[in-house]
């Protein structure tokens, strides 16, 4: 994957100039063929770019047709014409994985499960008659020829869905959708037989694993012990301000709060080393 390089001396605040882009536009299939490109790698290479990017990496060019691509005479993809970029938080991305993953073993009570647990469907709603509602999404699509199946189609039926069930739209998802559209038809361009689930899966199931599993728990504690750490040193400043706040109560619930404020910073203390702990021990 290529990007041309700025030219800082010519781009300026709604301005961005780019060097030249030497290769293939990425529309002009014969000119790929007479190139010697490969072009169902191609396909492949740029849906699972796009994924890489919006789920790893949470930032994503959001406007990938064929007239912003071109392959390099090494057969890199060149992308350029950065006026819609995308960006996903990470807890969204988490979310958004485990759902697409959910669908690709067809989970559906999971990827109910999911919707709930990020609060995007209100809990008044019934998990289970919102997991009938997914699977009447994802059957038909599954039971389609592979060359049929198209994700840009489920993440079109999965929010008309959960929209039914009261959740609210999100601008950086419905961009994610709009692009994963123009990108399914880019790579179907390349490949018409393409199988869009088989190609994402690996893309997918690896970032589920890092986002999720064991090593993803690990990293979630290490954040937490260096956010405990560095509140650390002020503890006892923090249990002091807080107890003088305190000294206009009544002499009853002075001590009761004094006892739950030491403990307080006792526990975070506690939980901070024990972390490290582990940390050290998994290192």
């Amino acid at each position: 994957f290529q990007l041309p390089a700025i030219k800082w001396e010519y781009s300026a605040r709604r301005v961005m100039t780019l060097g030249w882009a030497d290769g293939v536009p990425m529309g002009d299939n014969a000119a790929i063929d007479a190139a010697g490109h490969d072009r169902v790698a191609l396909g492949d290479r740029v849906l699972q770019l796009f994924l890489n990017h919006a789920l790893r990496d949470g930032y994503f060019h959001a406007d990938m047709h064929q007239g912003n691509l071109k392959v390099a005479p090494n057969g890199d993809i060149i992308a350029y014409d950065f006026g819609i970029m995308g960006h996903i938080d990470e807890y969204t991305r988490r979310v958004y994985a485990e759902i697409l993953f959910g669908f690709i073993r067809k989970d559906y009570k999971r990827v109910a499960e999911v919707h709930f647990e990020a609060g995007y469907v209100p809990a008044d709603k019934d998990v289970d008659e919102f997991a009938r509602a997914l699977r009447a999404v994802g059957e038909p699509i599954f039971g389609m020829d592979a060359t049929r199946i198209s994700m840009a189609r489920l993440l079109t039926y999965l929010f008309e869905v959960t929209e039914r069930f009261g959740m609210e739209t999100r601008t950086e998802l419905i961009l994610l959708q709009r692009t994963m559209v123009v990108v399914e038809g880019v790579a179907r361009s390349l490949n018409p037989h393409i199988n869009i689930w088989e190609v994402s899966n690996p893309i997918v199931t690896d970032y589920i694993s890092k986002s999720i599993g064991p090593r993803a728990v690990i990293k979630d504690l290490s954040k937490t012990a260096m956010v405990l750490a560095r509140f650390g040193p002020r503890l006892p400043a923090l249990v002091e301000n807080a107890l003088i706040r305190q000294q206009d109560e009544t002499p009853p619930q002075r001590p009761a709060f004094r006892r739950w404020i030491i403990l307080s910073a006792l526990v975070g203390a506690g939980t901070a080393t024990g972390i490290i702990a582990i940390l050290q021990a998994l290192s």
